[in-house]
């Protein structure tokens, strides 16, 4: 792995950079492409970028939510084609407690190659080196095994099942599974 100016971090095919104006149109792109892999436990991003003006209204308000510290959306970006392959969000972050989620989401065609485990692994790292924050969550459906994986890998160890915690568009409420990493 090795830093770039505007990046997080570069590794070989890919990098994850904060949310930037011009990612709009990609993210669009990313979103209308894996509508259905979004749809169920991403809803709003999903929804927030159908269009390529919805897009550029979330973008910006991303950018804002970035700079004022109150969300960190970073987009995954393959190195070669330039195009998002990914999103993951720092979100829900409580600077009293210095406790925040971590959400992410990849394409279909990026699935199982490691490159969210990676991308996880070292935003969990920015999230505690840099942000200085304590406890990071990750809450997963029990049936996505990737993403529970994913979570286990980079350190986070099972805390609980969260009852009713995410209604997915026309289906009842799913319990959840809460994950933590302690710095």
């Amino acid at each position: 792995m090795e830093k770039e100016n505007s990046s997080i971090a570069r590794f070989e095919n890919f990098s994850i950079e904060p949310i930037q104006e011009k990612y709009a149109w990609r993210i669009c792109d990313f979103v209308t492409v894996n509508a259905e892999r979004l749809q169920r436990y991403f809803p709003k991003t999903l929804a927030d970028n159908l269009t390529p003006t919805l897009s550029q209204i979330f973008v910006e308000k991303k950018v804002r939510e970035y700079q004022k510290r109150e969300e960190f959306l970073f987009v995954l970006k393959d190195y070669e084609s330039r195009t998002v392959i990914g999103l993951a969000y720092i979100k829900e972050l409580d600077w009293n407690k210095k406790q925040a989620e971590l959400a992410y989401c990849i394409g279909y065609q990026y699935e199982g190659k490691g490159i969210t485990s990676l991308a996880i692994d070292t935003l969990s790292k920015f999230a505690i080196l840099d942000l200085g924050l304590q406890t990071l969550q990750i809450i997963v459906h029990k049936t996505n095994i990737g993403s529970v994986r994913i979570a286990e890998k980079s350190g986070y160890t099972w805390q609980k099942t969260l009852l009713n915690e995410h209604t997915p568009p026309n289906e009842a409420p799913l319990d959840m599974e809460l994950y933590e990493l302690y710095a």
